[in-house]
């Protein structure tokens, strides 16, 4: 009964949503646990005669295995997109879903880095050294441009536009997006590709890879996260830097100095525009200080 409806939910997720192994592995993991409880609760019960009550008391156990409330989240966002695609598979007349609460999560801020912290960072990379133009070039992209990691270790030449200074970016759930590259990330890029790249050995398959190891292959996430961690450490800065900081960075920063949300969401590749919006905490922050500052009623 579970089954057949997760392994058709997969399907759908893969073709109809366009979304990524590891998305569609982490839905299927999701309505698993409600499967397996209901396996041990009511074995007899399809999904298609489940109710509000039984998810409720799906959730009110989760609550009591001490799972977080951000995990518990997730799962409950994960039933939720499953009993949808049993709606849009006309194989429901009636979502049990669709009053079923999440607990209320605390929305945490984005960690970022000051404008001198990313510039202390960036110049202490020794260019002399192995891997330096490569190094350089990453952090300048990560920033200039709002990158994710998985974007950054899957760039391609191919996708590079030197004369419009635009890159093509492969996001989230495969959706395209073109991007802007600021001036310094150009700069380096185009070095570490004439002085470095151009004579290195590169593994059959990764011809078009942009960042490569010393082996000549795609770097992993790891090791992206490892060399930001150490430049961190490097230079003093005690806060918890990973490259998802650079990509926070570089959205609270264009947000401050004015730019558009709608200009910012496209560039970061966000589909909703409520997901842009955390980055303008800053603006909210000063503007507070500023009443209780200067305010006679602070």
């Amino acid at each position: 009964m579970w089954e057949n409806e997760i392994r058709a939910f997969a399907y759908h997720l893969k073709i109809e949503r366009g979304l990524s192994e590891n998305s569609i592995l982490a839905y299927q993991q999701d309505v698993q646990k409600l499967s397996n409880y209901f396996s041990k609760n009511f074995p007899s019960m399809p999904p298609q005669e489940v109710k509000l009550a039984n998810l409720r008391a799906f959730v009110h156990e989760l609550a009591n295995l001490e799972i977080s409330a951000f995990t518990q989240a997730r799962i409950i966002s994960g039933i939720k997109a499953f009993f949808r695609f049993l709606m849009y598979e006309d194989k429901i007349n009636d979502d049990p879903s669709v009053l079923l609460e999440a607990p209320k999560l605390k929305r945490k801020l984005p960690d970022t880095l000051s404008y001198p912290e990313i510039e202390k960072m960036l110049e202490s990379i020794p260019l002399g050294a192995k891997e330096g133009h490569r190094n350089r070039a990453m952090l300048e992209m990560l920033y200039g441009s709002g990158l994710r990691v998985s974007e950054l270790i899957g760039l391609k030449i191919s996708y590079i536009y030197e004369d419009i200074g635009f890159i093509r970016v492969l996001g989230k759930g495969n959706k395209e997006r073109l991007v802007p590259m600021g001036s310094d990330a150009r700069k380096y890029l185009k070095i570490y590709m004439e002085e470095v790249r151009n004579h290195q050995k590169i593994e059959k398959g990764h011809e078009d890879i942009v960042f490569l190891n010393k082996r000549g292959k795609q770097l992993t996430r790891v090791m992206v996260f490892l060399i930001i961690k150490k430049l961190a450490e490097q230079t003093g800065i005690r806060k918890k830097v990973s490259p998802h900081t650079f990509r926070h960075s570089f959205a609270t920063h264009l947000i401050e100095g004015g730019a558009d949300l709608r200009a910012v969401q496209e560039m970061l590749g966000h589909e909703s525009i409520t997901t842009t919006e955390i980055y303008t905490h800053l603006d909210r922050d000063y503007l507070r200080q500023v009443i209780n500052e200067f305010h006679p009623r602070k």
